[in-house]
């Protein structure tokens, strides 16, 4: 199988929000005795680094993959489904994570900018990416030019 493109990209600031969270509520909790709303509010936190810490974005002959953390919380398309892809510029409203916005669902760790997938069946999805232009460059080379738009 050949590849295309294979990036990861480190959520720094959120993981760097979630650990000091997490040490904070861990002191407080040490400090002031066990109660278990904060303990479980603890786990769920230390529970996000490893799952939403990074995003790896890989496209090879086939497919096109997305995946956040250790891969529990994945995504992949068929390239053969691909209809068109564009730069596009989020608004920092749209956050990071995985949510649903006005132009489908986002998959973003940091930053604003991303490509825009558009599927057959009219279905969009933004990847969140530091270097949309190689994503891109990947993405022409493993389904031809026809498809870019934008």
């Amino acid at each position: 199988m050949k590849l295309f493109y294979r990036r990861t990209q480190i959520g720094y600031i959120l993981d760097t929000g979630l650990i000091l969270t997490s040490l904070v509520l861990g002191v407080t909790m040490a400090l002031s005795g066990f109660n278990w709303a904060p303990f479980v509010l603890l786990l769920v936190l230390a529970a996000c680094v490893p799952l939403f810490g990074a995003l790896t974005v890989v496209v090879a002959e086939q497919t096109l993959t997305i995946r956040f953390g250790v891969g529990i919380i994945r995504k992949s398309f068929s390239l053969d489904e691909v209809k068109a892809f564009r730069e596009v510029e989020n608004p920092w409203t749209y956050g990071w994570g995985v949510r649903l916005t006005p132009h489908g669902w986002l998959y973003n760790i940091s930053g604003l900018r991303a490509v825009e997938i558009e599927m057959i069946s009219g279905k969009k999805y933004r990847i969140g990416t530091n270097e949309p232009e190689a994503l891109i460059d990947a993405l022409r080379q493993a389904v031809g030019p026809r498809k870019a738009t934008g």
